[in-house]
């Protein structure tokens, strides 16, 4: 069985990426999902926030607000609480490139454009092979409109591409009023591939202290249902490559991403759960479900199950949702 496939101009040897998380923190840890049987890895992502640290200017943003009030007494993350600077991300490149044969995917979550293009270069001459920009924003705004928001992702993906040659892949939110449309727009921009999608870690109060805290949840397998769509949907509508990320958790999870188009899927909560070796298992069960349902390669199945090629397209939109409500007892 061939799992050979394309992301972003590269030959992977299988579906299976890692998504950017604790895993791909270090060398050690990206040389294992290497040896698990990984394609390729994606860095955690590093924040300009880091990057500001590294001069000093994160110091502004860690004190200017600090014990303004007693609900909070902090708006950014202590200096401290930043596990690598600039430096140490881009020696994890190098040493990474030295260490494995997979490629080396890079991951920024910048907050300016000059933020976003200037280490966008720093990445590209460490050595990564591409780069996956992790655009996180939250619009709380209510004089900035829409059409502010999606200039924002765009004007962002035009000045990288403008920065670098290495291959660009875009991971984006759902919550855009046309996601259709975005992504056409980010191909446009530049984008080689898009990752769907996003997902915004949402907080939590804690009771006793009256503080707003962090509550990291770990995707469950329900969650791929939002990418699934529109994977399917993008499919054959844009060049760019779609990597599909958010509740993978087997074999069937991505034998169906890929009939829905992807060109790869991104894992990291399955991987948490049950280990790195959990890639392993995945693939032989892949190869042997491929076998018995006569697929050679990902080739024959990629698409065919994408709106482009189902019967009933509107399955994908309207008639998905009707026919949902109807059928439960």
């Amino acid at each position: 069985m061939n799992l050979q496939t394309k992301y972003l101009g590269l030959d992977l040897k299988n579906p299976i990426v890692p998504s950017a998380g604790p895993l791909t923190r270090d060398v050690t840890g990206i040389k294992q999902l290497e040896d698990a049987g990984a394609a390729a890895a994606v860095l955690y992502s590093i924040f300009e926030e880091q990057i500001e640290h590294d001069t000093l200017e994160i110091h502004h943003y860690t004190t200017q607000h600090a014990d303004s009030s007693a609900e909070a007494m902090s708006y950014f993350p202590e200096p401290s609480e930043f596990k690598a600077g600039p430096d140490e991300y881009l020696e994890l490149i190098r040493k990474a490139k030295e260490a494995v044969k997979i490629p080396v995917i890079a991951s920024i979550n910048g907050k300016s454009l000059g933020g976003w293009t200037n280490y966008a270069k720093q990445v590209q001459e460490a050595g990564a092979d591409a780069l996956e920009l992790n655009i996180y924003k939250i619009a709380t705004d209510m004089n900035q409109t829409p059409s502010d928001i999606e200039n924002g992702y765009i004007e962002i993906v035009k000045a990288v591409r403008a920065a670098v040659t290495i291959p660009i892949a875009v991971k984006i939110s759902p919550y855009f009023s046309s996601v259709a449309w975005m992504a056409k727009e980010l191909e446009r921009a530049g984008a080689n591939g898009l990752v769907l999608f996003n997902r915004f870690y949402q907080p939590d109060i804690d009771l006793e202290n009256l503080e707003v805290v962090p509550n990291v949840l770990l995707s469950t397998p329900m969650a791929m249902r939002l990418p699934l769509r529109w994977v399917a949907i993008l499919y054959g509508r844009i060049q760019a490559d779609i990597a599909a990320t958010s509740g993978i958790y087997n074999e069937k999870d991505v034998i169906k991403m890929i009939m829905a188009g992807a060109a790869v899927t991104q894992m990291m909560s399955s991987l948490l759960k049950f280990g790195v070796g959990h890639i392993g298992d995945v693939l032989s069960k892949m190869k042997y479900w491929m076998e018995v349902n006569e697929y050679e390669s990902l080739d024959m199945m990629r698409g065919s199950m994408s709106y482009m090629k189902v019967a009933d397209p509107a399955q994908f939109e309207r008639a998905n949702y009707m026919k949902v409500l109807n059928s439960y007892k």
